[in-house]
Formats: C-alpha cells, sequence, structure tokens
C-alpha cells in the first residue's frame, strides 16, 4: 500500500517517522488503499475525522474545495453556520483555486469552519469542516503556498460521497436521513419515491424488517434509535385510494425491444426486486414461480399477524402493473430448465430460489417421527394453508419449538392461534443470543410463550411414529474464547422429558432444488448454496443468482438487495458484455473495510424524546386470531419520530490519479 506523506485522523496529526520506526498508528492501518478503481492509485482521502496525503504535490485547496462543494449542495438549510458557512468556505476555495482574489482568508475560514463545528444542528454541519480545519491548522504553510503565485491550480480527479451510519448499515443502501426528512416536511409521496428508488416493497419491509437501521441510529446514545422501519411502514400505507401511486409501463423511460426477455426464477424478494428493477431498465421479464402465488418466503414463511396476505399481494402486483409476467407452477428441473430459457431467447436468468426446505435436528428418534414432526419451514406453510382456508390445521395439547430465530419466534405465535394449550421454545444457548428479532421475543412472551434457555433436544420420544415427548439437557456456559465468546456445553445428570403433542424443528433452511439447479451447470459451495461472485455471476455465463439460495438463510432486506444488485449488474452483461465499476460501492467498501464511521459520539446535546412505537392488539384478543397485530402509526406521530433524526450525514471523497469510470451508483 502507498505511504502515506502527511495526513491528521482523529485529531493525531501522522508522523511519518513514528511509521518508518515500526510504529502503528491509526493511518497506518489502512486497508485496501492501493487502488480506487484498476490502475487508478488513490492520491488523498478526506473525511469526517480527519484527512490522509500520499503524494507531496496534492494540491489541498482544490481537494478541500470538491469537499465543501459537496457539503454545500447537501446543506439541508436549517441552520445558518451550515447553510451559510459552506457556501463562503466553498466560494472563498473556488477564487483561490482559480488564481482569483477571495474575498476570505484563511483566518476568516478557519473561523466559518469552527462556527459550524460548533454550532451546526446536524451531523453534516458538525463534521463537514474537520478535515479544513486540520488542514488549516496543521499545514497552513502549505495551502498558503499553493496560492502564492495566483496561478490557477489544476483540477484533480476524484469523487465526493454522502452517507451516514443507516445508510451504510442498510442492504440496500436507503437514504435513511432523506425520507425522514420528506416526512419531516410533509411530503410522504416524495419519502415513498426514495425508498422505491431501492425496491417495490416498501409495506412489507415497513412490517418485517430486521432495522439493521437502527442498530446503527446514533439516536440510540441519546435514548432510543429512531422508529425508521416505522416511519418507512406509515409512508408505505399512506399510499392508498385514489390518490395512490400507480405503477404502469409507462413510468419506464426507455422500453427496449421485446426480444430483450430476463427469466426470473423464483418470486420470492429477490425474484420480485430483480424483476422490478430490470422492468424499470425496459427489459420483458417472465418470473417463473413453482408455487401458485408470488412472495416466497415473504408469502408462506412470515404470518398474517405481521405481514397481511392482501399488503404483499398489492406489492408484488407491481410487477404486472410495469409489464412483467408470472408464470405460475412452473418448477425448473420439472417444467422447464435453463438450456431451455436460452433456447427459447431469454438473454440472462436470474436465480432467485430460496431456502425453502428445513434442516434436521439430527437427534435420536426424530427419522422415525411422523405424525406431530415438521420443520419449521413445513409448518408455516401448513399454517399459510390453513389462513387462506386451504386446508385446516388445529393444534391442542403442548407444543415444542425448537431454536431461537425469527422463524421459531413465527412457529411459536402461529402455535399459540391454532389453539395449543401451551407452547414451549427450547434454546441452547442464553436469551440474550437469541438471534432472533428483539420485539418478536418480547411479543412471544407477551402471549405466554414457556422459555427453555440454557436447554437442548437430546432425544424424540416416539410411540408408533406419533411424538410423545422430548428428552432434553440442561446446558451451561463455558468461559469466554479469545473472541470472548462463550459457548455452552451439557451439564451431566441434568436430562429431563417434556411431553409434546407436537415438535416443531425451527433451526435452518437450505436450498430446495439444489440438485436440480446443479444438473444445469451451476456450481454450489462447500454450504450447499449456490456459488456466485461478488457480481452475482454465477458459475454459467448469463446466469446470476441472489438472495438466500446464494447467502443461506437472511433476510428480506438482504434479498431485495440481491435483486437490486443483480439487475444491473444483468444489465450490464446483456449491453456491454462485462459488468461496469460502481464508483458508489468502492467508497462504500473504503468506509467499511477501515471502520471510519465512529459510532460512538454524539457530537451536540439533543433534548430526550422517547420513540413512537406502533399501538398493537391487545394480548389476550390477538392470542385468538391471525389479525394484524401491530397497528400504523398516524400523521401526528410519524412527524414527532421524523423529528427525532439528527441527520447524521458525512461527508467522504478521494482525489485519484486519473479519472473515476462512471458506472452505476
Amino acid at each position: 500500500m502507498s505511504k502515506i506523506v502527511f495526513g491528521v485522523w482523529d485529531g493525531q496529526v501522522h508522523d511519518p517517522q513514528a511509521e518508518a520506526e515500526g510504529a502503528e498508528t491509526r493511518l497506518s492501518t489502512l486497508t485496501n488503499f492501493d487502488e480506487f478503481d484498476e490502475g487508478n492509485g488513490i492520491r488523498a482521502f478526506f473525511g469526517d475525522r480527519g484527512f490522509f496525503v500520499f503524494e507531496e504535490n496534492v494540491s489541498l485547496v482544490d481537494a478541500l474545495y470538491h469537499y465543501m462543494n459537496k457539503a454545500a449542495e447537501q446543506s439541508c438549510g436549517a441552520c445558518t453556520p451550515c447553510r451559510m458557512g459552506t457556501v463562503l468556505v466553498r466560494d472563498a476555495l473556488d477564487k483561490m483555486r482559480r488564481g482569483l482574489d477571495s474575498p476570505l482568508d484563511f483566518d476568516d475560514i478557519e473561523m466559518l469552519g469552527e462556527q459550524m463545528r460548533q454550532t451546526s444542528l446536524c451531523g453534516l454541519g458538525q463534521t463537514c469542516a474537520v478535515a479544513l480545519l486540520d488542514v488549516l491548522r496543521n499545514y497552513r504553510e502549505k495551502v498558503e503556498t499553493e496560492i502564492a503565485d495566483h496561478r490557477p491550480i489544476r483540477a484533480q480527479h476524484g469523487m465526493a460521497y454522502m452517507t451516514a451510519p443507516c445508510i451504510e448499515a442498510c442492504p440496500s443502501k436507503i437514504n435513511v436521513p432523506r425520507y425522514i426528512d420528506y416526512i419531516r416536511d410533509g411530503r410522504p409521496e416524495r419519502s415513498l419515491g426514495v425508498l422505491l428508488q431501492k425496491y417495490p416493497m416498501a409495506a412489507t419491509c415497513g412490517r418485517v424488517c430486521v432495522r439493521y437501521c437502527e442498530m446503527a441510529c446514533r439516536r440510540k446514545f441519546v435514548d432510543e434509535a429512531v422508529g425508521i422501519k416505522t416511519l418507512k411502514r406509515f409512508v408505505a400505507d399512506k399510499q392508498k385510494g385514489p390518490k395512490a401511486l400507480k405503477f404502469t409501463r409507462d413510468m419506464i423511460r426507455k422500453p427496449l425491444d421485446d426480444s430483450m426477455k430476463i427469466a426470473v426464477i423464483g418470486a420470492g424478494p429477490a425474484g420480485i426486486s430483480c424483476a422490478y428493477h430490470l422492468l424499470l431498465h425496459g427489459y420483458q421479464v417472465d418470473v417463473f414461480e413453482k408455487s401458485d402465488q408470488a412472495g416466497g418466503m415473504a408469502q408462506i414463511g412470515i404470518p398474517s399477524y405481521r405481514l397481511p396476505k392482501d399488503t404483499l399481494a398489492m406489492e408484488t402486483d407491481i410487477i404486472v402493473e410495469l409489464g412483467g409476467r408470472f408464470l405460475f407452477g412452473q418448477q425448473l428441473g420439472r417444467d422447464f430448465s435453463i438450456d431451455e430459457l436460452f433456447t427459447r431467447g431469454y438473454k440472462a436468468v436470474f436465480l432467485g430460489l430460496g431456502c425453502q426446505e428445513g434442516t434436521a435436528l439430527g437427534i435420536e428418534g426424530e427419522s422415525v417421527a411422523r405424525d406431530g414432526y415438521f420443520s419449521g419451514i413445513e409448518f408455516l406453510l401448513k399454517v399459510h394453508d390453513h389462513v387462506d382456508e386451504i386446508e385446516r390445521l388445529d393444534m391442542k395439547g403442548e407444543v415444542v419449538v425448537v431454536g431461537g430465530g425469527n422463524v421459531a419466534m413465527d412457529c411459536l405465535r402461529s402455535a399459540v392461534r391454532l389453539g395449543a394449550d401451551n407452547v414451549h421454545v427450547i434454546y441452547r444457548r442464553t436469551r440474550e443470543d437469541m438471534p432472533a428479532d428483539e420485539e418478536e421475543i418480547v411479543a412471544a412472551g407477551a402471549e405466554d410463550i414457556h422459555f427453555h434457555t440454557l436447554t437442548n433436544p437430546t432425544r424424540l420420544i416416539t410411540e408408533n411414529g406419533k411424538v410423545m415427548g422430548v428428552e432434553l439437557v440442561r446446558m451451561e456456559q463455558t468461559e469466554p474464547d479469545e473472541s470472548g465468546r462463550r459457548s455452552v456445553r451439557p451439564i451431566p445428570g441434568s436430562e429431563f422429558t417434556l411431553p409434546c403433542d407436537t415438535f416443531i424443528a425451527a433451526i435452518g433452511q437450505q436450498v430446495e432444488d439444489g440438485t436440480l439447479v446443479e444438473g444445469d451447470g451451476i456450481a454450489f459451495d462447500k454450504w450447499r448454496c449456490v456459488s456466485a461472485d461478488k457480481g452475482l455471476a454465477t458459475s454459467r455465463p448469463g446466469v446470476f443468482a441472489g438472495g438466500d439460495c446464494v447467502t443461506g438463510p437472511s433476510t428480506l432486506i438482504y434479498a431485495m438487495a440481491a435483486g437490486l444488485k443483480a439487475a444491473r449488474n444483468i444489465d450490464d452483461w446483456v449491453q456491454l458484455g462485462t459488468q461496469r465499476f460502481f464508483k458508489r460501492s468502492r467508497m462504500r467498501d473504503l468506509i467499511s473495510d477501515n471502520r471510519f464511521l465512529a459510532s460512538d459520539v454524539v457530537e451536540a446535546p439533543v433534548r430526550n424524546a422517547y420513540r413512537v412505537h406502533n399501538p398493537e392488539l391487545d394480548p389476550e384478543l390477538r392470542k385468538h386470531m391471525f389479525g394484524e397485530v401491530e397497528q400504523t402509526i398516524c400523521e401526528k406521530e410519524a412527524y414527532a419520530e421524523a423529528q427525532r433524526c439528527m441527520r447524521c450525514y458525512r461527508i467522504y471523497s478521494v482525489v485519484t490519479q486519473h479519472a473515476i469510470p462512471e458506472g452505476a451508483s
């Protein structure tokens, strides 16, 4: 990696001598900084915590101009220090870099920068002057030398990128502060537009997203994270009635020839997202789905009390409204092959198969259990058929569910609604270790679920194939290992038996059609998932894959993000024969690989204002029905919640040796 010539980060001035002597500093541990794109070295980097320069002859004045220009463009204008300060500093630096007399000198610029840092109301204004102040206070002589002869400074190559912790945490990279700003401004339709740039299933995601964005929200250091998912649902649910947004083929800017056809296999979230973006690119899209409904795991794996099926159908229907086709009852390997799809004239194929086959526990007695035994996915499919009145499912007696994820929670809460007398969850680690969404765990507790943590099944007890009970063993935590993680081990002699009439193994899922796909020349990895590269291309040219069939069981938002990424790369492959370079993705990698986004600082005092929560049905009522538990907040509550966002925007920029290729963002 290139050596840093000078720089400042987190207030620490880089010391080349210390680095030469082998001392490790924050700036000497950078990774992935050799090139920005192939053959294009990084000359300098500027961010919210400082800057560093790899080449002595980099123009700091020009680099700071481009950085402050981005800040001025993105300032919301709510406070004077940021609204005016960014513009005044930018214009002064612009005059200097063009060899003209500036109305402000470096002392004036430093004063404005300090004002922005101390008095701006949001993260953008508070941090955009950090690198500027670091330059002026540590390398004033360098910038004064640059402008001493009043000659124009040659413009440098590079790019600037604005982001926030919530944006970087979101798999789809939704501009969260922006859609919250629109709610605050009373324009929810524009807020929805921000979401629709990334995926079509906003109302679905507003109900079942696992909220990576909220985990990264800086507001949690004040009181509670902003209710980002709650606001997303509010915006999506506002789009009803005669004024709701209508999706038609007319929305497509440049429709392509009818021969430009793409096949999407699987109508789950990954397939829906991929089809949506391909349709917007102008392609003709056919979605092949083996069942008779769209939605995939969102349809059969998420019970109606969390996701009403009419809400899901409204959003999957967008594919048809945009001109796409669903071909239901069409299964890969039975009704068609990938070879046949290419023969039919499809230019590319996307595999969004999902993971719809359960995983066995591997305990004694499991293989002979027939009556009363289900995998988690198998059980939820029967629940789906019950709610749709396809096949009735009644439960009674004792129900035992093994697992600690969201699928397990869905099984537990569904069993309660189906009439079980008692429902038990078995989990081998502690409650704090459960991977399920905390809200789901709390909701299950409110519905009188019995939790048995630090407990593990060892044997399933059956009579003539009928489940009668399960033998369990108590577990204990071990001492922390080198990573700090504590494992668990059985406690000898602690075995006990729990009677049960129904046993549900909700511990994992796998690709159901794996063997069929392999027969079409698609390679799998050691975890029995489809092998795909960073651009989601598989081992077979023209075939792309994304979602659970590539990552293993994951989340709806990850699946939709994969669909978007695949659509972009399919478009590149069809139109160009290769994949374009995505400069914004490259910036995200730099930020992520080097952990530039600090997560433990709140720059300005904020008045405590705890978050708004979705109204819920009373537990005693909801236990007897599959109606939606959570309700949508009102407009007043949405406005109050939007006010809690601290707009933690940050700007990062690079100076490069050559121009950066223009790819998709």
